[in-house]
């Protein structure tokens, strides 16, 4: 049953392989246009990006932090604004909300998602409070419609955070739509993936939409006149808006593989390892394979005997990190504490070959912490 190589957490030679023709065309065209940055690419993807999210604005940037960071200071976030937010979700969202001089403040999350939610929201908003910003969390869209409620109830701006969930989609939503703007990672491992780094904004809001374009690009109004502060240079480039239109046609398909290589992981679990943090509709995208076991140490020990590669997603939340948390005080965050020493990825990628699958299934199922 074993392969000739360990399973990696992700291959992106695979993705490449499959696509080659149509990702070197597209690079081909950019490279003979002589034109490389804010294009005709560019301008191409950011329409149809928009029309796949359903909000009539997108605005390519330089990555999904500074879609994060752009988003804030557009709906007006600055000095001693606090950002409500979770600690389970890598940091950046604290980061880009520290860069803008911004304090953000931890809200817990779901059991079940691990995502923020109303009730988690609520203890941590006060006068203060200028935005949430909701992580979309391994795939999972947040329960975010009584978010959005809570939010417009107290005039508080909603972010959503995409960048590990782009097609999720619930009562014909998609993530990204929800909120007054979102922020997407077309990172690499992403289940829309560039060839580097590239992010974007999407928004209803033809205001905000406005002042991101401004913001990417020193806060021009027009060439050479800065007429925002809070400029910055964080553009796509039109390689890798070139790249992004050629897998965008794909994102359906490889997310269904997604959601049906995790429901079969699911399948095969040995309960005594622990659960997947995964759906069952629409509304989950498995961007990563994400179990939450009853001893970390010892399951990824028995899946590296296995031959398969592992890693945590996240393992240090917000609060813990010392340029990232607050000495303000924070809610009591026990399951965000919990998750972040339990959470553990294993690998979920489109291109996983039936043999590996199959090797990892096994794995799951003999596995039992009482002889790990």
């Amino acid at each position: 049953m074993a392969t000739r190589e360990p399973i990696p957490l992700n291959d992106l030679q695979r993705p490449y392989a499959v696509h080659r023709g149509v990702i070197e065309e597209a690079v081909a065209r950019v490279l003979a246009s002589g034109w490389y940055c804010l294009g005709a690419e560019v301008e191409a993807f950011e329409a149809e990006f928009a029309d796949y999210v359903g909000v009539p604005h997108a605005i390519g940037v330089g990555c999904g932090t500074d879609a994060l960071e752009l988003c804030l200071v557009a709906l007006g976030c600055g000095p001693g604004d606090e950002v409500v937010t979770a600690a389970n979700a890598g940091g950046y969202t604290s980061i880009a909300a520290r860069k803008i001089g911004a304090r953000p403040r931890f809200a817990d999350v779901s059991e079940t998602s691990l995502t923020l939610t109303a009730n988690t929201i609520i203890p941590c908003l006060s006068e203060r409070t200028r935005a949430v910003v909701v992580t979309h969390l391994y795939g999972w869209l947040a329960d975010i419609e009584p978010i959005v409620g809570l939010c417009r109830s107290r005039g508080v701006a909603l972010i959503e955070d995409c960048a590990q969930a782009v097609g999720a989609i619930r009562g014909g939503k998609r993530a990204g739509s929800f909120g007054d703007a979102a922020a997407f990672s077309f990172y690499p491992t992403k289940n829309l993936g560039a060839l580097g780094d590239g992010g974007m904004v999407v928004t209803s809001s033809a205001a905000i939409a406005t002042t991101v374009r401004s913001l990417r690009q020193y806060g021009w109004g027009q060439r050479y006149h800065v007429d925002r502060p809070g400029g910055r240079n964080s553009r796509l480039d039109e390689l890798q808006a070139a790249v992004l239109r050629t897998r965008l046609p794909f994102v359906e398909d490889d997310n269904q593989v997604r959601r049906e290589i995790v429901a079969r992981f699911a399948d095969s679990l040995n309960p005594s390892l622990g659960r997947f943090i995964a759906g069952t509709g629409p509304d989950y995208v498995a961007h990563l394979a994400v179990l939450v076991t009853t001893d970390r140490t010892r399951v990824a020990r028995h899946l590296a005997r296995a031959g398969i590669a592992t890693s945590v997603h996240y393992p240090v939340p917000d609060h813990h990190q010392p340029h990232l948390g607050t000495s303000e005080s924070t809610a009591t965050l026990a399951v965000t504490e919990h998750a972040t020493a339990h959470v553990l990825t294993i690998p979920c990628f489109p291109e996983l070959r039936e043999d590996e699958l199959a090797q990892i299934c096994y794995a799951l199922s003999t596995g039992s912490t009482s002889h790990l």
